[in-house]
């Protein structure tokens, strides 16, 4: 059991390795930035390349990506939750990348703190770190 798990091991970190060369060759920008490692950079450029025609702006993108706001507001109460639709993949991608932020990313830790002073709950400082990192 321990001989296939290092065995699994090397496949996947060759795998790793050729997957990051192929991402820095085709679009190095996302994987210099805090929180993007090599697969949730992949998805995003899968979900991009898969969409040319669809991403004619970030709102678009923001949207192919399950990251546009979509009201949500009934009576005197003005809310906005995530759309549901699009490439829940790619929406994957980008809440792991949040929560990396969040952890260790001091300008989003400041951002963080300072937003439920301005009145937001988590749940809507999480969709506007995600809406921002579409």
């Amino acid at each position: 059991m321990s001989k296939r798990y290092q065995h699994l091991s090397e496949e996947i970190a060759e795998a790793d390795a050729e997957l990051r060369a192929l991402i820095t060759h085709t679009a190095p920008g996302p994987l210099a930035l805090p929180g993007v490692g090599t697969q949730t950079a992949g998805q995003l450029l899968v979900t991009a390349g898969g969409n040319p025609d669809r991403l004619v702006s970030d709102a678009s993108f923001a949207h192919l990506c399950a990251a546009a706001p979509a009201p949500a507001s009934s009576g005197r109460t003005d809310r906005h939750r995530l759309n549901r639709g699009g490439d829940r993949q790619a929406n994957r991608a980008r809440h792991t990348i949040v929560l990396v932020r969040m952890r260790h990313d001091p300008r989003t830790r400041d951002y963080v703190a300072r937003r439920p002073l301005e009145g937001l709950k988590t749940k809507d400082i999480f969709r506007c770190l995600k809406r921002l990192f579409a």
